[in-house]
């Protein structure tokens, strides 16, 4: 018998049952309707019958069919076996015909939160392995009205479950912007938007719960979809495309834009033919691979866990993002100094060379707030030492660095060097006492190998680990009084398979089912990470593996606010959903090439997306030697990374800005001013990612959602709302192709008005050149720059009002000390709002106490762009300013007020007439 040829149907199950809100749900109000429906499935059958072998009518969309044999080639026998259709014309050739999966045994029940069902798995099916759950909880929960939760899970198994983050409701939300309706004869879902029931995700055929294998399926409203990392995708997903997520220690490589690298965000943004957003996000931390088809359709298939789905209903892009990120946790505000400019490389090999390094940048002018140093510094390669010979004015280092109101940040690696005896290692030693590390399957230390040689690593989930982290972190501190961390190789990396001594043979090590791009490793999931089967004490590796990175994120950022008692900065390599409270992301070992350079502003806005909003690359590259070209375009578009630094590889030539040519620092000095100018504008859009969980960089489209020349462009993007940035990507060009929606712009450094509106034109960009924009109805606030944070924050104020074709304009101010912790909870910062209308632009405090540094500082001046002509009289609080304050441009059309504001924190008022 051959596997059937088969026409798939429109629509897979006939019967299903929509869910309102305070409504009974009875079986028999459908009698009816299942007699007719049943009719029409008879009628259809017959049809099908006399269509057995015949090939695939071109009419019907074959890309909405679901791959039956995703592990590998199929044959026909082999998909007969399976009992699903064959058709060798067409991708997939192996696919299942509708109802296969479970149905609804049993009434739909209500409960506080929304309602519960269960589902049996159909008789006769022949699922892909071993070990089919035959009998599933579906609980649906109305968490807010506009999230909704759908959790499917084995009822007679306590299988793993993501610990993070909380996720209970006490009430079913009211008056939702969703739907559920469910499927009864074959157990499906669609969540639909409910004022105009377009569905966002409505699942298929060929749902499977398996011990170590789960797989669902989806259709999609749009093939707009966004996020899905950590890859080197461009931020547009391809819909052709299976994408890996499970941690790994693997450069980003521009060339291989699905392999999975450090992180695991298994969120995506969908955006709708109309405009409108949405969210969907898998919480599971197993290895996991997600499917995306041109019909459009995803398929989700994970090794473990449960399915446990959330889902957004926005309908804003960046409504959206606060919606997830209230879920998984909020960004954490950075302290001011973490938003300048950072500077290191692995192999400065000296504290005195490192310290020659900042010193030409200081000679040059070159901002720098931050010095590092990578793992060069310490003592064979050991964590919380320091080499006495090459880095003994390490201290010293320090100090100088401090002097000069600089900071320094220091690189640690989760691997604990387990070769020195008992008594010569404290970080070792203590872990032994605190019982902290990660166990082989036998109940001793896992040992493997990182840079120190023989490693354990700290189990992070266990109780006494956070003390633990902390004790060794204040005791290297005291010696050397670092400011942040760097916390690299977390996935975890490690250097052998496994273990020094393997792993155990089991289906942990080896699951009959692997995502599509650990297939070729050589030792599969284990390769260049812990055993699978070794023990943390919340549960199996297999399990946690993705969230180590997370884990040690959190005891880190934990341990330093105790050390510290401020607030500082963490830098990690592998993340996962939350880890943006807890610090920031550097998109890892890039390389010092022009499609590195290219794929970093994709790889930046999907961060956002995954509510890390503190992220950046290795500007001019990590691996390979840079040319000045192309290191001086790269610090040109690394200036307007949230996260700014620049760093390479041991035995590449220098790259810091102070050793090239004279044109290239002055392009480089100019970036990094403009950079720190407008850092009172980025340090507000922090805030308002730490308080409701909008945005920092973002695309184009979460601004103009409904233009579609936005929805796949990843060449350009925006600070918040307000600022363009249209870098120059490419070798030997003094131009950029940049699209401007429809809407108002300014060139930011001049007030050029642009007269593009919904186009895209040629800009000139010399090469000491990036062209920025500004857009209208924005009021940005700025501050003269320095070389320092901590300089330029003694200096004036100035704010640039950038008219709306309706002459208004608005934007925000946030300040505080720029270090303090809790200070959002105290209310100790200002919040000023600053409105513009018919000339007139007034201020007015709306958040905070009002602080002390709002208190002292000045209000130097305004600039407004947009107008048509030189009014006749500019007044600050009803008195007339003499034109000495008044400076116009006419050939920009550019009004600029001098003032003199000494306390930002009272009202005051502007007017031009």
């Amino acid at each position: 018998m051959k596997a059937a040829k088969y026409i798939p149907l429109t629509t897979e199950d006939l019967r299903v049952v929509v869910v309102k809100q305070g409504e009974p749900i009875r079986r028999c109000d459908i009698v009816i309707v299942v007699f007719v429906v049943l009719l029409s499935v008879l009628l259809l059958l017959i049809t099908a019958h006399f269509l057995l072998g015949a090939r695939v009518s071109p009419r019907l969309n074959i890309s909405a069919r679901f791959d039956c044999y995703p592990e590998g080639v199929a044959t026909e026998e082999l998909c007969e076996a399976r009992g699903c259709y064959w058709d060798s014309s067409s991708s997939p050739v192996c696919f299942y015909g509708p109802g296969f999966g479970y149905e609804v045994n049993g009434d739909i029940r209500n409960t506080s939160y929304g309602y519960t069902i269960n589902a049996v798995w159909k008789e006769g099916q022949v699922a892909p392995f071993d070990g089919v759950v035959q009998t599933l909880r579906v609980d649906v929960y109305y968490d807010t009205p506009y999230r909704l939760r759908v959790k499917i899970s084995d009822p007679s198994s306590n299988r793993y479950e993501v610990p993070w983050p909380p996720r209970s409701v006490a009430s079913k939300a009211l008056d939702t912007l969703y739907k559920v309706s469910i499927g009864i004869e074959t157990f499906n879902f669609t969540v639909s938007r409910a004022d105009s029931g377009i569905p966002i995700f409505s699942t298929g055929t060929g749902f499977i719960f398996e011990e170590q294998f789960l797989q669902i399926s989806a259709l999609l409203p749009s093939p707009n979809i966004y996020g899905l990392g950590e890859h080197t995708t461009r931020l547009w997903l391809p819909t052709n495309a299976t994408l890996t997520m499970f941690s790994q220690d693997s450069p980003p490589i521009p060339a291989q834009p699905t392999e999975n690298l450090y992180g695991v965000h298994p969120f995506y943004l969908g955006l709708e033919q109309d405009g409108r957003a949405h969210g969907v996000f898998l919480l599971n931390s197993n290895a996991m691979e997600v499917q995306l088809q041109p019909y459009p359709s995803i398929t989700y298939r994970t090794i473990g866990g449960i399915l446990d789905f959330y889902f957004f209903l926005g309908p804003g892009p960046d409504q959206v993002i606060q919606q997830y990120t209230e879920l998984i946790g909020r960004p954490y505000l950075p302290p001011y100094w973490a938003l300048g400019f950072h500077l290191c490389r692995w192999g400065y090999m000296s504290a005195n060379n490192t310290l020659a390094v900042v010193r030409r940048m200081r000679e040059k002018g070159l901002p720098q707030d931050t010095q590092w140093n990578d793992i060069d510094y310490m003592h064979s390669n050991l964590d919380f030492t320091y080499d006495m010979i090459r880095y003994g004015e390490l201290p010293s280092l320090v100090e100088d660095l401090h002097s000069y109101g600089q900071k320094y940040v220091i690189i640690v690696d989760p691997g604990i060097s387990s070769q020195l005896p008992p008594g010569q290692y404290a970080p070792f030693d203590d872990g032994l006492k605190s019982n902290v590390f990660v166990m082989n399957s036998t109940g001793q230390p896992l040992i493997g190998a990182v840079w120190p040689g023989s490693t354990a690593w700290p189990d992070f989930t266990h109780p006494n680990a956070s003390s633990y982290w902390t004790n060794q972190i204040s005791c290297f501190q005291s010696e050397v009084a670092f400011d942040g961390l760097w916390i690299d190789m977390n996935e975890p990396s490690d250097f052998v398979d496994g273990s020094d001594y393997g792993c155990p043979n089991s289906q942990l090590e080896h699951p009959p089912y692997l995502p599509f791009a650990m297939r070729s490793l050589r030792n599969g999931i284990f390769t260049k990470t812990l055993c699978m089967t070794a023990n943390q004490f919340l549960s199996v590796h297999y399990n946690l593996h993705s969230l180590y990175g997370l884990t040690e994120a959190n005891a880190t950022m934990s341990a330093l606010t105790t050390v510290l008692n401020k607030r500082s900065l963490v830098i990690s390599r592998s993340t996962y959903p939350g880890s943006g409270a807890h610090g920031g992301h550097w998109l890892g070992d890039n390389a010092s090439e022009w499609p590195d350079l290219a794929v970093s502003i994709p790889g930046l806005l999907q961060f956002s997306l995954f509510g890390v909003p503190l992220v950046g690359a290795d500007i001019c590259g990590f691996n390979g030697n840079t040319t000045q070209e192309l290191c001086t375009r790269w610090q040109q578009l690394g200036a307007f990374y949230p996260f700014s630094r620049n760093h390479n590889s041991i035995g590449m030539a220098d790259q810091d800005p102070a050793v090239f040519d004279d044109a290239s620092v002055n392009s480089t000095r100019d970036a990094l001013l403009l950079r720190y100018q407008l850092l009172p504008f980025l340090y507000t859009l922090f805030y308002f990612a730490h308080t409701n969980g909008s945005t920092v960089a973002r695309p184009l489209f979460f601004e103009f959602p409904a233009d579609s020349n936005t929805w796949a462009l990843d060449t350009q993007f925006m600070w918040g709302g307000s600022l363009l940035i249209s870098p120059v990507l490419a070798e030997n060009t003094s131009s950029v192709e940049a699209y401007f929606p429809e809407d108002r712009w300014f060139e930011l450094r001049t007030g050029m008005e642009m007269a593009a509106r919904g186009q895209t034109v040629l800009l000139s960009a010399p090469y000491g050149f990036i062209p920025l924009h500004v857009r209208g109805g924005a009021v940005i606030p700025m501050q003269a720059p320095n070389t320092t944070t901590a300089q330029s924050r003694k200096n004036p104020f100035s704010l640039l009002v950038v008219l709306s074709d309706q002459a208004t304009a608005s934007g925000y101010l946030y300040l505080d000390d720029g270090e303090s912790l809790d200070i959002i909870e105290t209310e100790d910062y200002s919040l000023i709002q600053y409105s513009v209308m018919e000339g007139f632009l007034g201020s007015e405090l709306i958040g905070g106490h009002g602080c002390s540094v709002a208190g002292v500082a000045v209000l130097g001046g305004i600039q407004v762009f947009g107008l048509t002509s030189l009014p006749t009289t500019v007044s600050m609080n009803g008195t007339v300013l003499p034109n000495a304050s008044i400076e116009w441009d006419q050939t920009n059309k550019v009004l600029g007020v001098q003032l003199t504001i000494s306390n930002m924190n009272y009202a005051f008022n502007v007017t031009w007439r």
